[in-house]
């Protein structure tokens, strides 16, 4: 059994301890070492990772060799390429441990075997992708509708902690500025 994901999945849906049971055991316990690429373009992507420990990143590589971080998944977070997933292509995207990590994969197929033996998982990953969905609209918005510094206190004040665990850089490229504006953002010390 992995208590912090049926305790995270209780606060969505209502699971017998016999649908617990069959959830968990169709989920695949993965440790990975910090840096470890998980996925990346050209692959397919086994299925939906959930964080038990550990910090991961999904990022692009634009043209011009940069990183284009555009998700970070922490301890009860989900992380995947959906488009792999939804359309069965190779990812576009790569998926990274910023830190040493353990995960819960939860396999595609495996996925939909459970969606037909456990209803509500069905209601729970349609959760799950809304929420997912409202934060990226959230993002968009941010970073059209606010200046570079309001982005960065925005989310500074909301995740003291998490900054604290992610390099500069890849802040950075998540909030959508340089590594340079950050370092005299935090010299101003906002």
């Amino acid at each position: 059994m992995y208590p912090e994901l049926i305790a995270h999945m209780k606060r969505y849906i209502k699971l017998t301890p016999e649908e617990e049971v069959l959830t968990c055991s169709r989920l695949e316990l993965k440790k990975f070492k910090k840096k470890e690429i998980i996925l990346e373009p050209g692959r397919h992507c086994q299925g939906n990772y959930f964080v038990l420990s550990g910090l991961l990143r999904q990022y692009y590589v634009n043209t011009k060799l940069n990183e284009q971080i555009v998700q970070f998944a922490l301890e009860s977070w989900w992380i995947a390429d959906q488009e792999s997933l939804l359309n069965k292509t190779p990812a576009a995207t790569y998926i990274q441990t910023i830190e040493a990590s353990e995960v819960l994969l939860l396999p595609e197929r495996n996925r939909e075997l459970l969606f037909k033996q456990v209803p509500a998982l069905e209601t729970y990953f349609r959760l799950m992708m809304q929420k997912s969905f409202v934060a990226a609209q959230r993002r968009i918005g941010f970073i059209f509708n606010q200046t570079d510094e309001e982005r960065y206190r925005y989310f500074s004040d909301l995740f003291p902690a998490f900054i604290q665990r992610i390099p500069q850089y890849m802040l950075a490229s998540y909030l959508g500025f340089t590594p340079q504006f950050l370092s005299r953002l935090r010299a101003k010390k906002i």
